[in-house]
């Protein structure tokens, strides 16, 4: 009877190992889908807008900052922000392009009309 007690301990443990080792794994897929696939496709849609700039378009930073760009260089881009006010900025703290809130608030209407 004595010698059924360890036997019957070490095999509840054996499954117990492997349910935690699932676990770990189950927590790094869900930490990939959940945190780092996404920061990934939104880093890679940011170098493609930043490759795309070009002289004439309308610009936010992340200062938020809005402004046409007068000039594209390797590492900066020179904005204005005002009439005859330029500033150079670096590419990276490029946020997106600007487009007005009626601009976009009209394209929403034109599409409703179009569904219906």
């Amino acid at each position: 009877m004595a010698d059924s007690i360890p036997i019957l301990a070490q095999a509840a443990g054996g499954p117990s190992g492997m349910m935690n080792i699932v676990f770990i794994i189950g927590l790094f897929a869900i930490m990939y889908f959940v945190m780092i696939r996404p920061q990934q496709k939104q880093l890679k849609k940011h170098q493609e807008l930043i490759s795309s700039l070009k002289k004439g378009d309308e610009v936010v930073t992340q200062g938020g900052l809005i402004g046409r760009i007068q000039n594209v260089m390797d590492r900066e881009v020179t904005l204005e922000v005002a009439s005859g006010t330029r500033i150079r900025v670096l590419k990276t703290s490029v946020a997106g392009r600007y487009a007005l809130p009626e601009a976009a608030g009209a394209a929403k209407t034109e599409d409703k009309k179009e569904e219906k």
